[in-house]
């Protein structure tokens, strides 16, 4: 009897264990992941288009796909208040790759794995927030959340997902 019942307990904890999941991060199937945020940028925050520091705040999107290339084009990203962008034009992950979403103005570049938001405010809270990624259909791809004192241990203003 005691042995059925340990083997009961064993397998409702293995069970619990396999399904939870951070309560920071929803997952989703999808090769596009958000690798990380610099949602801090270094120094002291300065939203003007010259001088400002703007495009050091970035989103890291990485494709983890082995074998499919994605293009960008119609997936938006999103913070908790609504604060948007949308990929409008063609941008290509090979498996592997990725790009920074940055703020402020520059030239997007496939080789240098950028594109700017064409806004020089920053859509990132230094106190925390959450990210939301959606596939050009509306279906979720992925999402975190961060407070500074739970995920940044070294203070650098730098978040790691996936």
């Amino acid at each position: 009897m005691l042995k059925k019942t340990l083997i009961a307990i064993c397998l409702a904890i293995a069970t619990l264990a396999a399904t939870a999941t951070p309560a920071s991060a929803t997952e989703y199937q999808s090769a596009l992941k958000i690798r990380g945020i610099q949602y801090n940028a270094p120094g002291t925050d300065d939203n003007r288009c010259k001088g400002g520091n703007t495009s050091q705040e970035y989103l890291t999107i990485k494709n983890y796909s082995k074998t499919a290339t994605v293009n960008l084009r119609g997936y938006l990203v999103k913070d908790a208040v609504g604060n948007s962008f949308k990929f409008t034009a063609d941008h290509y992950l090979q498996p592997g790759d990725y790009v920074r979403l940055r703020g402020g103005n520059g030239n997007d570049s496939d080789a240098n794995n950028v594109v700017y938001r064409d806004n020089c405010n920053f859509i990132w809270n230094n106190t925390g927030d959450s990210i939301y990624l959606y596939k050009p259909s509306g279906a979720g791809a992925d999402s975190h959340s961060y407070k500074p004192s739970r995920d940044d241990a070294d203070g650098n203003g730098y978040v790691t997902y996936h």
